[in-house]
């Protein structure tokens, strides 16, 4: 073996040994809520499509049609030529639903948050971070090559007397959280972080990710509870609730217009395909037109967490969590032979000690399915 093999081998048995070995596995989902795995049917517990929209005929329609029109791929990055004409309709759309002056789309939600806080926060800026915010937001952070500074998660007394004691040290602040949390499906407390940002002239940023759809009449996390909270910077994607694929920032004109100009990753990338945006255009229009069934998925979790006997759901992700990763395993081995797919989530993605299932919740998702899927978790499980 070369010494790049030994390396790579050296790693992979490492994490062979603590049960964080991963590998990818061939997953056919079909229609609504079933997938295919091994040869064996599952009903999936573990997908982020929530409206299930992927499958939707008037999303796929829109999807084929602009094909048709447009093409398969844009052929360039947005600055050149890979700008069609489809990306203004949805930047508007995004706009309205956040209620903001403008949005922009990039090619994905890795993208953006890796693009957009390089271009506010530089050497001399602080970027002040939930602990579990996602590793996305991470990574745009230590892009930036600004100070990094975590705080306790959801924790708004921390965040102020870091703010506090930091400050004053550097030109601009970044505050950043998740709207709703990947892992633990809370939510921020945005009302206070916004008010805390505000105090010390740092700027308010949100990945909305698992909120665009599903959360505040479908707005997402900044209107959870009636409410509208005016965060600065709202980024999300269109990959999860929305069933396409890309991700935005909804902010002012002017913040906007900087991005488009100096965030890297949207200047040096390909364009999305004409057919993600067209689908992304439908799902928004489904979503506003039908807000009660943009509801469901987050009472089909309480509905599961009630019967589990699980603290109430504030999103349509539910944690489980066992602690060892090999129980981990054990468990979502178990439910795959009672047919359902539930999966693993194991260290590094969380703390170690706190590996978990980590379950989703859909419109699709019948009361009898959820029913029998929380009797499981609360009877063979959890009860462990």
């Amino acid at each position: 073996m070369s010494s790049l093999d030994r390396f790579a081998q050296a790693k992979l048995d490492d994490l062979a040994r603590r049960n964080q070995y991963r590998r990818l596995t061939e997953t056919l989902r079909e229609h609504g809520i079933w997938v295919e795995r091994g040869g064996k049917r599952l009903l999936s517990f573990s997908c982020n499509d929530y409206l299930n929209l992927t499958q939707h005929p008037a999303i796929k329609k829109a999807a084929t049609a602009a094909i048709e029109l447009y093409g398969v791929g844009s052929g360039a990055s947005r600055l050149v030529t890979g700008n069609h004409p489809l990306y203004a309709e949805l930047e508007a759309r995004l706009a309205q639903v956040k209620q903001t002056e403008a949005a922009v789309v990039f090619g994905s939600g890795y993208l953006a948050n890796a693009g957009i806080i390089p271009v506010l926060i530089g050497r001399r800026g602080l970027v002040l971070i939930d602990e579990l915010a996602h590793a996305c937001l991470f990574s745009g952070a230590q892009l930036s090559r600004g100070t990094v500074i975590t705080f306790r998660h959801n924790d708004v007394a921390h965040a102020h007397a870091l703010l506090r004691e930091h400050r004053a040290a550097h030109d601009h602040a970044l505050l950043v959280t998740d709207g709703v949390f990947s892992m633990d499906g809370d939510l921020a407390p945005l009302d206070a972080l916004l008010t805390v940002a505000n105090n010390f002239d740092a700027w308010l940023m949100t990945d909305d990710a698992h909120g665009l759809g599903v959360i505040g009449g479908g707005r997402g996390s900044s209107f959870a509870g009636n409410t509208h909270v005016p965060v600065p910077l709202q980024m999300g994607t269109l990959s999860k609730a929305i069933g396409a694929y890309g991700g935005y920032l909804c902010a002012s004109a002017p913040v906007i217009d900087l991005i488009r100009n100096r965030a890297r990753t949207l200047v040096y990338s390909t364009g999305l395909p004409p057919s993600a945006v067209a689908a992304s255009i439908a799902a928004l229009d489904l979503i506003e037109r039908e807000p009660a069934y943009a509801a469901l998925p987050v009472q089909k979790a309480k509905a599961f967490t009630r019967s589990a006997g699980l603290p109430e759901a504030q999103s349509p992700i539910v944690p489980v969590i066992i602690g060892a990763e090999e129980a981990t395993l054990a468990a979502s081995q178990m439910l795959a032979d009672e047919g359902f797919l539930a999966a693993a989530i194991r260290p590094p993605t969380v703390a170690p000690g706190t590996a978990r299932l980590r379950l989703t919740f859909t419109a699709q998702h019948s009361d009898d399915q959820i029913a029998r899927l929380a009797g499981i978790v609360r009877d063979r499980i959890l009860a462990h």
